[in-house]
């Protein structure tokens, strides 16, 4: 049986949060729309793998394991060892089926088409929809069985992304996860090796340790996360210390030896790692967060005319179109910064572009950062080290945690808030938080921002108390006395 062609306005490859939003937006102005996606639970990694699932064991472990309550208390809480990550996700799986649930009845209720396949350009302007096996599924989705060809005036690209996976590591065998598959643990490790101490190893290695797991956090660089601000790195790194992380800093893993566990014998599986001085670290599991890769390369982009660069990354231009103008792409799979939260916004602007609407959408110039490691941390604009780099003079404002009635309460003994202002005008620049809800706390600074506030707006707000938001009004203080005071000696230096 031929394959059918339907004719839509705008074709999205990708039911991930990029993909989603750009469909809904499209329909939103009536236009038909056509999503396609390989699996029938609708999210991608953000809600099925990855964001979702590692937040909420994030959670769940900071609940089972007492840690807020042992600020407070001193009482360390007992994690059963046997315990399995599966029983630590129980939330998860309702989580998860709730937001499933939702994106398909938001693309039901938007009126776009979803086709559950495998996507793939047979020429530019139009994609073949084939059903595939999915993992535990036996028989193919009904509704492309003999393939659907969907012809778009418009496509967006939105596959996303998987982790990449170095050769030196023998994936598939035992206690040898990356971030897709770590959740499948049968039990929660005494010792576990993370490889890569970028945003997601540092937050799984802050999640493991949270529930008593030892630790080993292993990366080629010698600074946590150096997009962060300085002061906020550093003391992130001494966080994690305290909370049971050992760093490798400047390390590399040459080898990867796993051993089977022989059950009869009581024999347990255990892995060594041979790091790059040539000493071996054995663990029970480990962890490779070693970046990702785009999902582009079962997509026939030659036959669309579409590039695709280093790891499957396909280059855009400020408005989100590919090598072929028709075409656009959002999200994972264009890379850095990779967020759901820049995602959704990549394929708003993608699509109002590209249906013509007569609509000016400008990609936000701020886009927040949250990271959800043991404290988390969330920072907007600019750092110390970027100021300095454009030879701005600056004056900075602190807060620590400890200064709010809300930071004692909870016993926040870590946290802290740090503006940064340009001193000509004291405009607000750069926001960086770390402790608890700093990714909620980053949002008021971003929105004074974006409206070109200065410490006065902080100054002369009224905040509730008890909250970590009065911070803000702390900082800003700190701030202004130092400007003044700054101001004062230069004056007294000129005089003299």
């Amino acid at each position: 049986m031929s394959a059918q062609t339907r004719e839509y306005d705008l074709v999205v490859i990708g039911g991930g949060p990029a993909g989603v939003f750009g469909a809904t937006a499209a329909t939103a102005f009536g236009k038909t729309v056509a999503l396609v996606d390989c699996h029938h639970e609708l999210g991608g990694t953000g809600v099925n793998l990855g964001t979702v699932p590692s937040k909420t064991l994030r959670e769940t472990a900071l609940a089972l394991s007492g840690f807020r309550a042992r600020r407070l208390t001193g009482l360390d809480v007992f994690v059963r060892r046997e315990a399995t990550v599966a029983e630590f996700l129980k939330h998860e799986q309702h989580v998860k089926a709730g937001l499933n649930a939702m994106l398909s009845q938001r693309l039901d209720a938007f009126k776009a088409d979803t086709y559950v396949g495998w996507g793939s350009f047979v020429d530019p302007h139009t994609v073949c929809v084939r059903a595939a096996e999915l993992p535990g599924q036996k028989s193919q989705p009904a509704d492309v069985d003999d393939g659907v060809l969907l012809r778009g005036q418009r496509i967006l690209i939105a596959t996303g992304s998987k982790p990449f996976r170095p050769p030196v590591f023998p994936f598939g065998g035992p206690e040898v996860y990356d971030s897709d598959t770590i959740l499948e643990l049968d039990r929660l490790p005494r010792t576990l090796a993370v490889v890569g101490a970028g945003v997601v190893g540092s937050e799984y290695a802050c999640t493991f340790a949270a529930l008593g797991t030892q630790v080993h956090l292993i990366d080629r660089h010698e600074v946590l996360l150096p997009f962060l601000d300085t002061d906020v790195s550093q003391a992130l790194v001494k966080a994690m210390e305290r909370g049971g992380v050992t760093f490798h800093w400047k390390e590399q893993v040459q080898a990867c030896i796993t051993q089977e566990r022989d059950s009869a014998l009581g024999k347990a599986a255990g892995v060594t790692l041979m790091l790059s001085p040539g000493t071996p670290l054995t663990v029970d599991a480990v962890l490779v967060a070693a970046g990702r890769k785009s999902n582009s390369e079962g997509l026939n982009l030659a036959a669309a005319g579409v590039k695709a660069g280093e790891r499957g990354l396909i280059p855009v231009d400020d408005y989100f179109r590919t090598s072929a103008s028709h075409i656009y792409a959002a999200g994972d799979v264009i890379g850095f910064p990779a967020l759901a939260s820049t995602s959704m916004e990549q394929a708003r602007c993608a699509v109002l572009h590209a249906l013509d609407l007569g609509i000016h959408s400008e990609f936000p110039r701020l886009l927040p950062n949250g990271i959800y490691t043991i404290p988390e941390v969330g920072m907007v604009g600019e750092t110390e080290q970027s100021l300095r780099e454009q030879g701005m003079d600056y004056v900075v404002g602190r807060a620590p945690y400890e200064a709010s009635a809300r930071g004692r309460i909870i016993g926040d003994t870590e946290g802290f808030l740090k503006l940064l202002f340009r001193r000509v005008d004291m405009k607000l620049l750069g926001v960086h938080v770390m402790g608890e809800l700093a990714t909620e706390i980053v949002h008021i600074g971003m929105m004074a921002m974006l409206g070109g506030h200065t410490v006065d707006a902080f100054e002369n707000a009224c905040f509730n108390i008890p909250t970590l938001g009065a911070l803000y009004k702390v900082a800003a203080f700190d701030a202004a006395f130092h400007a003044s005071n700054q101001a004062a000696v230069h004056s007294l230096e000129v005089s003299g």
